[in-house]
């Protein structure tokens, strides 16, 4: 990535990082690869990371973006970390849910209630 505007704010809360996605609409493959080029670095700055991706803001999600998703999740697990995801609006979820994805991913309601499950 270049000189772009982040596309996640990310903040440590008890060992945890958290990134918030700033999108509400992940559709582009630009914005994509941007998101996957950041969390990639995010996930590799660090031994065994613990990582929770606050969808809080995002009202559209792209299905490459659940291919992005699916390749974090396995770059998370080859470095022995844990990835949550929260936040995930009711039409998003059922996409998850559609794509059998909701039983890949450890899902929960709240970043609170993530943060609670490290």
């Amino acid at each position: 990535m270049s000189d772009e505007t982040p596309r996640l704010t990310v903040t440590e809360q008890s060992g945890v990082s958290v990134a918030r996605f700033d999108d509400r609409k992940i559709l582009e493959e630009l914005a994509i690869r941007e998101i996957e080029e950041e969390l990639s670095r995010l996930v590799d700055s660090k031994d065994a990371i613990n990582l929770l991706l606050d969808f809080q803001n995002v009202e559209h999600l792209s299905s490459a973006a659940l291919g992005m998703l699916i390749k974090l999740n396995e770059q998370v697990a080859n470095s022995s970390g844990r990835l949550k995801l929260s936040d995930i609006r009711p039409q998003i979820y059922q996409v998850f849910k559609i794509t059998r994805l909701n039983k890949l991913f450890d899902i929960h309601s709240s970043a609170a209630e993530a943060l609670g499950a490290f």
